[in-house]
């Protein structure tokens, strides 16, 4: 009996397709529209998919995703802030809001109907006569006044020291953890400025989150053993400004230095193995704390 000649081989995804090449993973006959490019020679598509599926994502040293190296999240705080700035002056007709308010000899905008509406303010009464604050109930405000400015002048020098460290802390790490890092700052910024203010003193600006990212640079560069001795001396300068020019919050920028302080310890120090959980425990915990004093000044506000 005579043997049958050896048949060639066809593609397990096209059965008409004759082939040669296999997939260096699974050893399947692929043809030229299944082949995928692999480190070495191809692989078939569910191959390739199931690689995707079993290798873990890129992560930065802190566990973040390394798309913050594109900064989406800080352009979109200083995009939401332009947005507020705008809406500010359309808010005041005509007033003030943009240049020629109080503060640095005059080119900070004044006050105008929104930021009346979302500055800290602990306990006050209205021109209208109506009574308003976080210790009446308007807790948004120790949220929206990290978003408001009075005029441009003051959301411009806010805006470029964030251009400046939201990148880098970004890339750092990661969208999500820099996101959280500055919400908590300016809150506690917020916090720090309702305990330690006059209940009618009403105040506003990025500024709280600002330092915090200060705080943060200087202890995520320092984990990564980095020199910032350039670093240190905008800190200090900036620290001088604000003790000494009038106007500026003093609780609110040390405050959002020390919470923001915290917060980037807890995310550059949490052990590798539960860094998330730790992560995730310590910013709970650092809200807990917020809240607490946030309770305690509104019931010295109404006893």
């Amino acid at each position: 009996m005579s043997e049958s000649p050896p048949t060639t081989p066809v593609c397990y995804r096209h059965p008409g397709r004759e082939t040669y090449v296999r997939c260096t993973r699974c050893d399947r006959p692929i043809c030229p529209d299944c082949m995928r490019e692999a480190s070495v020679g191809h692989q078939c598509p569910e191959c390739v998919n199931e690689g995707r599926r079993t290798v873990r994502p890129a992560r930065t040293a802190f566990g973040g995703g390394t798309a913050g190296r594109h900064g989406y999240v800080t352009k979109a705080i200083i995009a939401l802030n332009v947005l507020f700035m705008l809406l500010s002056i359309a808010s005041d007709r005509g007033g003030d809001a943009a240049v020629g308010g109080s503060g640095f000899g005059g080119l900070m905008g004044g006050s105008t109907p929104l930021t009346n509406w979302g500055s800290v303010l602990g306990l006050a009464y209205f021109p209208d006569g109506t009574l308003g604050g976080i210790a009446d109930g308007e807790w948004y405000r120790l949220v929206t006044a990290m978003f408001l400015h009075y005029g441009v002048i003051h959301l411009l020098l806010n805006m470029w020291v964030l251009w400046v460290l939201g990148r880098s802390l970004e890339a750092n790490l990661g969208p999500l953890r820099f996101g959280a890092l500055y919400l908590i700052a300016g809150l506690g910024g917020n916090v720090a400025a309702y305990l330690f203010s006059a209940q009618n003193s009403a105040t506003a600006g990025a500024s709280t989150a600002v330092f915090g990212l200060f705080a943060a640079l200087i202890i995520i560069e320092r984990k990564l053993g980095r020199d910032i001795s350039q670093v240190i001396p905008i800190l200090v300068i900036n620290l001088v400004f604000t003790l000494t020019v009038p106007g500026i919050s003093i609780p609110g920028h040390l405050g959002g230095l020390v919470v923001g302080a915290a917060m980037s310890l807890v995310l550059a120090y949490a052990p590798r193995g539960r860094r998330t959980l730790v992560q995730a425990a310590g910013a709970a915990i650092i809200l807990l704390i917020l809240l607490g004093l946030v309770l305690f000044r509104t019931a010295q506000l109404l006893g």
